[in-house]
């Protein structure tokens, strides 16, 4: 029996999308699962609707609720962090506080002012996830969907000491997104992927052996919905001859051209979507989720849930990661990993997202070589203001923090130094309560050892072997 925390559970609709796939594997049935969170509404909003799912598909697993995140952690064999740190008031800073000084963000999670001061409230609660994994489930794999996703996997490789694995589903989208434009099924169209989590470029694209890149420009600008949704990405793909994995929305505010001219915006944006581009995107779609979900949820509770099957299985790669590591059965998919020269032109030590392998043995990321220039360039920018905000967020150095955001692409396109020192101050004293390294005598993280490399599998206690399980 599979034990699985899962530590910020009450985000409704993602917990149930997880629950649900480990569920379709039929060795998981009886998974017992450990919801946390820190808002209980949520905590029991989630809770209810799983033990529905669960029930209505007749199956053994279990769900047991806490707010106490070291008990929920406690002897599991997975820990899934999927926690927002200070929710949506803290994510309506992060937005709002830039906004005044120019720098438009559509989702501001992943870089510029709102990634970086994310990452810095977000860092310190993983690191105490790692801690209590250390002292309460020393072999546990912690799986991070939290972003910003490369700076919070750097400062857990530095200083978690657990083993550890980032994941996206942005690879999985664009490449639906290529064999959509292609004319193919997915199934068919073959990709690599590698750089930085939000900028990773699909670097081979083949169909039956043939090589599909030269054909991807004319492919997108010949059909029509993806012409008016993607013009950012559309623009890159033509200037770099790569296409990004990240949507329309989020690949406009990683680069300094897109959104610095008001006038200009609606240029690179599809305003009929957030993940199109628009001002606060996220943030407004989050705000409108959460009073559906409060709206909807005596409705869901009240009717049948759909089915656990194996055809309702998202692409999302957890489940399929679990299922490698206990069945033997192999898993091919795009992760979070530390560069071990990886990527050859791309900084040691950083996060890069790239293909990786997974079975009984454990993850094993591939070698992938250097990137196209102008992909490795535009990924070195981001790599930067990433290195110092980890370094800013694990000794408590607010200077290096202002200095992140003052290299950063967009806001040093937007902002004079002066007003990038006002802005960052601004932030400080609005998100003090979630960033404790920063409010005097707070704590420092000190460099710890990766178990196993960080990711492979530690080897099970003795007498707990268990036969490999027949497909």
């Amino acid at each position: 029996m599979q034990k699985i925390a899962v530590i910020g559970a009450g985000s409704v609709g993602f917990t149930r999308k997880l629950l649900r796939d480990v569920l379709t594997v039929p060795e998981f049935a009886d998974t017992e699962f450990r919801f946390m969170d820190i808002s209980e509404v949520n905590l029991e909003m989630a809770t209810n609707l799983c033990r529905k799912i669960i029930a209505d598909s007749g199956l053994p697993a279990t769900v047991e609720p806490t707010t106490d995140r070291r008990e929920a952690i406690r002897g599991a064999d997975y820990v899934m962090c999927v926690a927002r740190v200070g929710g949506l008031e803290a994510f309506g800073y992060d937005v709002e506080i830039p906004l005044k000084y120019g720098v438009d963000q559509c989702v501001g999670d992943t870089l510029g002012p709102g990634g970086v001061f994310y990452a810095l409230r977000t860092i310190p609660v993983l690191l105490d996830i790692a801690q209590d994994i250390r002292e309460t489930a020393p072999s546990a794999l912690l799986i991070n969907y939290s972003n910003p996703m490369a700076m919070n996997s750097w400062a857990v490789r530095r200083a978690g000491g657990v083993r550890y694995l980032g994941l996206c589903h942005g690879v999985q989208g664009g490449h639906a997104l290529i064999a959509r434009a292609l004319g193919l099924p997915t199934s068919e169209v073959d990709i690599i992927a590698a750089g930085i989590n939000h900028q990773t470029w699909y670097v081979q694209v083949t169909h039956q052996g043939k090589d599909m890149l030269p054909f991807l420009v004319e492919a997108m600008e010949g059909n029509p919905e993806i012409v008016e949704r993607e013009p950012c990405r559309i623009d890159v793909l033509k200037r770099f001859g790569y296409f990004s994995t990240e949507s329309n929305g989020h690949l406009s505010e990683y680069l300094p051209w897109y959104r610095k001219r008001p006038e200009e915006i609606d240029r690179w944006i599809y305003a009929g979507s957030w993940i199109g581009g628009r001002t606060a995107g996220y943030l407004n779609h989050c705000r409108d989720k959460r009073n559906e979900y409060e709206e909807m949820y005596p409705q869901w509770l009240s009717e049948a849930s759909e089915p656990v099957a194996p055809e309702t299985r998202s692409k999302e790669h957890a489940s399929y990661i679990i299922e490698a590591l206990e069945t033997g059965r192999p898993y091919r998919g795009h992760f979070n990993v530390g560069n071990t020269g990886l990527i050859s032109n791309l900084s040691d030590g950083c996060t890069v997202e790239l293909p990786c392998y997974v079975d009984g043995n454990g993850i094993s990321p591939a070698w992938v070589g250097a990137l196209p220039l102008p992909c490795a360039v535009a990924c070195r920018v981001s790599i930067n203001v990433q290195e110092m905000a980890v370094e800013a967020a694990l000794t408590g150095d607010r200077e290096l923090v202002r200095l992140a955001v003052l290299h950063d692409p967009l806001t040093s396109a937007v902002c004079s130094a002066d007003e990038i020192w006002g802005m960052c101050d601004e932030m400080f004293e609005a998100l003090a309560p979630w960033m404790p390294q920063f409010n005097g005598g707070g704590r420092r993280w000190p460099d710890l050892p990766l178990p196993n490399g960080g990711i492979l599998r530690a080897p099970r206690p003795a007498g707990d072997w268990r036969p490999p399980a027949l497909s």
